[in-house]
């Protein structure tokens, strides 16, 4: 018996179908290709891919069940993870006393925070915040995946994979209220729910409009009443970025059509389509309030200027999927991270990077720079950038130097969102580990810690700097009050 990887993709892909994954059967199908293979997908029956499993469980049972010299032997019924593990379930046959082999120490990469029970995130009773300082908003129906505070008042919007975005209302210390913002769309003369994830949102500068971006391959811009006020319809497929600029007047957005879009924000027209990329669109970022930056899948990075057909810079080095990019706070540097576990730093008069910043072991998933100017902690220091990764370490980089100033090492799962407080004095990250962690910038030092209910998506700052929101893979949504 033999199989080709075209037969295993197909199966997956049926699978991921089935399961109702519907995203991510249609991204994993384009990405390998399911239309040019020459299997008949009528004449495959369902949960293929579940009975294949388990007839191969049946299979490793038996084989582990007889012993070298034939003998039977009695075993527990197999999990699928111990059918790729033959040799531990053995070897627990010989020594049943002995517990499975489950790593339960967390090793944490100081080597030194494991307490007895290898529970790294005990931390001591200063940092952890109490549970009357936090706030959980619940409601969503499916994990959160971003979360943005108002920029003027204490509303905090969050988006999920349940087709809604909520504003929740939080300058009162009440039981915060919860405005629902379904993502519906037109089917036979009626509006139905898009079923569709809400990936992406950003509120304008004066916080008066909120915009989302949805796997429905629609942005829409709402009021902070909650009312739908303009559907913005051009992506083909699903949306995975979009930011408003500084004035208010343009909303750039990206998707999984390659393409990056500029959109009047007041007609709700699409000004201009940039088409430069050969593979799905993951951020973009505004250089100034109509130049921008977008990254892709496909390794480059184009720097695009409303009014031009062509890029007017574009970047390439890197050896993987770029997954985020960032201006800092004056426009001249560019920072990118990707999936090669490299961060680098472009700027518009050279080609090649200014600094290639390799510390990470797993692929970065985002990066943001320290806030500069009046009130901040660094009117004129050098810029920090903070980079968040899969190897659950934060790192702080001085970018003038290029140099990793602290590693941050008390998560213990990927890490997904950093945020700078608006001062820049403290760094917030969320991690898969549940925590969101509260660092000081200055001395690396952990500062605030909190464990929430589910793998942390999202963390951000309110504009006063005392509220952190966080986002989550349970549904839930969380406001941290960190005010004396």
């Amino acid at each position: 018996m033999s199989f080709t990887s075209d037969e295993v993709n197909f199966l997956v892909y049926r699978y991921l179908q089935e399961s109702g994954f519907y995203h991510a059967a249609y991204v994993f199908g384009i990405e390998s290709h399911i239309s040019q293979s020459n299997i008949n997908g009528a004449l495959v029956p369902p949960a293929a891919l579940l009975s294949i499993i388990q007839k191969g469980l049946h299979y490793t049972e038996a084989e582990i069940s007889i012993g070298e010299d034939g003998s039977e032997r009695m075993i527990d019924s197999l999990s699928l993870i111990d059918a790729v593990m033959p040799d531990v379930v053995a070897s627990r046959q010989h020594n049943p006393q002995q517990k499975p082999v489950v790593k339960t120490e967390i090793q944490s990469t100081n080597g030194d925070e494991a307490g007895p029970t290898g529970e790294t995130m005990e931390v001591d009773n200063s940092v952890e915040i109490p549970v009357n300082k936090a706030t959980t908003l619940r409601g969503h129906e499916s994990e959160v995946f971003i979360c943005a505070w108002n920029p003027t008042t204490d509303l905090l919007a969050s988006g999920s994979g349940d087709s809604t975005a909520r504003i929740w209302n939080m300058s009162d210390n009440t039981s915060a209220n919860q405005l629902v913002l379904r993502h519906c769309i037109q089917k036979g003369g009626t509006e139905v729910p898009s079923n569709k994830d809400v990936t992406s949102l950003d509120w304008n500068c004066d916080g008066t409009l909120l915009a989302t971006g949805s796997y429905d391959g629609y942005a829409r811009i709402w009021t902070t009443e909650g009312r739908l006020a303009s559907t913005l319809g051009q992506h083909k497929g699903p949306i995975f970025a979009l930011k408003w600029n500084k004035k208010g007047n343009y909303i750039l957005s990206a998707g999984v059509d390659k393409t990056t879009i500029i959109w009047d924000a007041s007609s709700g027209h699409c000004t201009q389509q940039f088409a430069f990329h050969s593979a799905p669109a993951l951020d973009v970022d505004w250089q100034t309030n109509n130049s921008f930056a977008s990254c892709s899948t496909d390794q480059c990075i184009h720097v695009c200027k409303l009014g031009q057909d062509r890029p007017i810079k574009s970047f390439q080095g890197h050896t993987n999927e770029v997954n985020a990019i960032k201006w800092d706070p004056q426009g001249n540097l560019l920072a990118s991270c990707s999936d090669d576990m490299t961060l680098k730093i472009w700027s518009m008069r050279q080609d090649t990077c200014v600094h290639d910043l390799q510390a990470h072991n797993k692929e970065i998933y985002t990066i943001k720079w320290s806030p500069t100017g009046p009130g901040t902690s660094n009117p004129n220091m050098n810029l920090i950038l903070a980079s968040a990764s899969f190897d659950s370490t934060v790192r702080l980089w001085d970018v003038e130097r290029g140099a990793c100033i602290h590693t941050l090492t008390k998560h213990t799962e990927p890490v997904y969102s950093v945020a700078f407080s608006p001062d820049g004095k403290f760094l917030a990250s969320g991690s898969f580990d549940k925590c969101v962690h509260i660092w000081s910038t200055q001395s690396g030092q952990l500062v605030h810690s909190y464990k929430g209910t589910g793998g942390i998506f999202e963390v951000c700052w309110n504009s006063n700097g005392n509220k952190v929101g966080a986002s989550a893979s349970d549904g839930s949504v969380f406001v941290l009050d960190l005010r004396k």
